[in-house]
């Protein structure tokens, strides 16, 4: 295991109420290392933080100790499975399919109404 690896490890098991769901996955690419992290979903807003301040500090944290072993390191925080936000997307792809769902058609023949009947209809309502 690196260090990056170790060090973010550590960092987000003392900030994290279920340290056993901690995952970290270590890839490395022409881009860099890229550090992949899932926790549980209980425990997601102590990894962002208010506005995400939480997991800007520890972004840079680990930019500093890329710079210490000469690479670039990022973080990728994966969202868990029944967090709010896979909730939310459920929710908005309902609103799309209904949205997008076709509408019957109208009668072929359309039924006009004088206008003395049509406030007649308003005065009945």
């Amino acid at each position: 295991m690196q260090a990056d690896q170790q060090f973010l490890e550590y960092v987000i098991k003392a900030l994290v109420d279920v340290p056993d769901q901690v995952k970290v996955v270590r890839t490395v690419d022409e881009m860099g290392v890229l550090l992949t992290l899932e926790v549980s979903a209980a425990d997601m807003g102590k990894i962002i933080g208010r506005q995400g301040n939480t997991a800007k500090s520890i972004r840079t944290l680990l930019r500093v100790v890329g710079m210490k072993n000469n690479s670039r390191v990022n973080l990728k925080i994966n969202e868990p499975v029944g967090g709010l936000k896979s909730a939310e997307r459920m929710a908005s792809a309902g609103t799309a399919n209904a949205a997008t769902a076709p509408v019957a058609p109208l009668s072929s023949s359309p039924v006009t109404k004088s206008l003395d009947d049509a406030m007649a209809d308003l005065k009945l309502e």
